[in-house]
């Protein structure tokens, strides 16, 4: 009977789960997918091949009073907080800059005089977007290998810098890393 209880004890003990916080800031390498120490370390560098290029500092506009700040709309990819840019948005943003102007204009609570209107949006010098894209290679299980598989994952991120009038790509970045994972004959 001691046998049974223990046993049952020991199943219920590894059918539990938990979760917890941890830092976001740790190395993960729970598998080899695309997690956040990758993101975290390909944006970093792409970010800061960006910050230090020189490809910007032609672009000049008689309306900015932020110094040497160029106007930026980056699409489906966000860049640290870093000085050098002043961000204006892109897709996403502006149906909620729209349904904030129509309020202030169309519903009689806000006063006219501090009311926004449509029309007075910075235009951005630049458009910065990119892509994240992957080769997944898989050797299953032989008697040369011993029994193990292997996984083999290539992740490319690439970043463009595009200027808004003439179409040119002043900056363009790649990325790359690779992560395998073998697993041995018992596992899975």
């Amino acid at each position: 009977m001691k046998k049974l209880t223990l046993l049952t004890l020991l199943l219920a003990c590894a059918a539990c789960s938990s979760v917890a916080y941890d830092d976001p800031d740790k190395v993960e390498t729970l598998n080899i997918d695309f997690g956040s120490t990758d993101l975290q370390t390909l944006a970093g560098n792409m970010v800061d091949s960006l910050i230090q290029s020189p490809q910007l500092n032609y672009i000049q506009h008689d309306y900015d009073d932020k110094g040497d700040q160029r106007i930026v709309t980056v699409m489906e990819v966000k860049l640290l907080n870093s000085g050098k840019f002043r961000f204006v948005a892109a897709d996403q943003g502006q149906s909620e800059i729209e349904e904030r102007v129509r309020f202030d204009q169309g519903s009689g609570r806000v006063d006219p005089a501090q009311a926004r209107e449509f029309g007075k949006q910075l235009g951005a010098d630049v458009v910065v977007y990119g892509s994240l894209r992957s080769i997944e290679k898989e050797k299953g299980r032989s008697i040369e290998s011993g029994g193990s598989k292997k996984d083999d994952v290539y992740y490319q991120f690439v970043l463009n810098c595009v200027n808004i009038d003439t179409g040119e790509i002043i900056w363009a970045e790649e990325a790359e890393l690779r992560k395998t994972a073998k697993t041995g004959i018992f596992g899975g």
